[in-house]
């Protein structure tokens, strides 16, 4: 008999829970954005250093294993969205979580199993490795994030972008904190502990704690987005033309925001990835580089919560505009990282441009 995903009222009903249980399921995807962060450039950068001396890798052969797996693993997200439509987020989110928490168990133990191969530094090494960047890629940064992101849209409506923002608050602060924190898990538990326990809060751990409280939308649960009471009126939010998937494919508004949104992450992954050596490049020093997230963090936070207030009344153009022009502030500051000035500008460009994307890639009802 085939498994059956849990009931709405399992284990406990949401419409007995006060207030608004869309609070809730606010609070389940922040926590489920921040469990991938070891499927994050910002997560996966911090463990570069050791995984190329226990797997016997030079930097640009990790590097290309973190592209190619980075790539491959985005060709199976459409899959995951057509998934995602039929189990719902709930069931995707436990299922991404154990996925993640698993593959970090084998990259915990990836150096012992090349040396029982006899594979330390040589193409196995880079299949391997490549193998276990494609599962934190594919199950942390694309199906977790995706689908923490979409349990959230069904619960609000009106307020969508304001919620939003809260959650964009505590995901920039988290993130910007991800690096010295996990530096600091590395120092107490060496790099191979220091996986083992992100494997386990973030398998397991969370994947019981999104059994337990993720729920897929209201209205199974009786009741309304924005915690409207049943049966009482409220003003829809203004109507949106809705697209099909080949529609939307068709529409040069899809790409020119996907390539937009594509373009700035692809250099935010770059940086990230390798910010220890950039900085060391610049003439500056590794505790630098981890502690630049915070004021990145800062900034991002601000301007993310501010646009995503703003995001409900206005159009998403001028965001994205401002976006654009925040990146080539980020490209000149990275150019003149050795002053003072462009470490700064740097600093902007990264924070209004993180937040703006944030704010893009999920806005508020248009």
């Amino acid at each position: 008999m085939p498994l059956r995903p849990p009931g709405p009222d399992w284990p406990f009903a949401p419409a007995r829970v006060r207030p608004y249980y869309g609070w809730v399921v606010l609070v389940v995807s922040t926590l489920g954005i921040l469990a991938s962060i070891p499927g994050q450039t910002m997560g996966v950068a911090v463990f570069t250093e050791p995984l190329m001396a226990a797997l016997g890798l030079d930097r640009t052969t990790l590097s290309l294993a973190y592209l190619a797996g980075t790539v491959g693993s985005s060709l199976f997200l459409t899959s995951a969205g057509r998934l995602y439509d039929r189990v719902g987020g709930r069931v995707l989110v436990v299922g991404a979580s154990l996925g993640l928490g698993a593959v970090l168990a084998f990259l915990a133990v990836l150096d012992r199993i090349l040396a029982q191969l006899g594979a330390v530094g040589g193409a196995g090494a880079f299949v391997l490795v490549l193998l276990a960047y494609l599962g934190v890629r594919f199950f942390g940064q694309g199906v977790l994030t995706s689908a923490s992101r979409n349990l959230l849209l069904p619960w609000f409506e009106r307020r969508r972008g304001f919620v939003g923002g809260i959650r964009g608050v505590f995901v920039s602060l988290g993130f910007s904190l991800a690096p010295p924190v996990l530096a600091g898990l590395i120092a107490l538990f060496e790099w191979r502990g220091a996986l083992l326990v992100l494997a386990l809060v973030c398998g397991p751990a969370f994947a019981l704690l999104a059994l337990l409280f993720a729920r897929d939308a209201p209205e199974p649960c009786g009741l309304l987005p924005d915690g409207e009471p049943p049966g009482e009126a409220s003003s829809p939010p203004a109507a949106v033309d809705g697209f099909s998937l080949e529609a939307a494919r068709r529409h040069p508004g899809f790409w020119l925001y996907s390539l937009s949104l594509a373009m700035h992450a692809l250099f935010g992954t770059a940086v990230t990835f390798h910010v220890v050596s950039i900085f060391v490049e610049a003439g500056r020093t590794a505790s630098e580089a981890f502690g630049y997230f915070l004021p990145v963090a800062v900034v991002s936070t601000t301007t993310n919560l501010i646009a995503s207030a703003w995001s409900d009344r206005a159009p998403l153009r001028p965001f994205l505009i401002a976006m654009h022009l925040a990146f080539l502030g980020a490209i000149a500051g990275l150019v003149s990282l050795d002053s003072e000035g462009g470490y700064w500008l740097l600093v902007a460009g990264q924070g209004l441009g993180g937040g703006l994307w944030g704010m893009v890639y999920s806005p508020g009802h248009q």
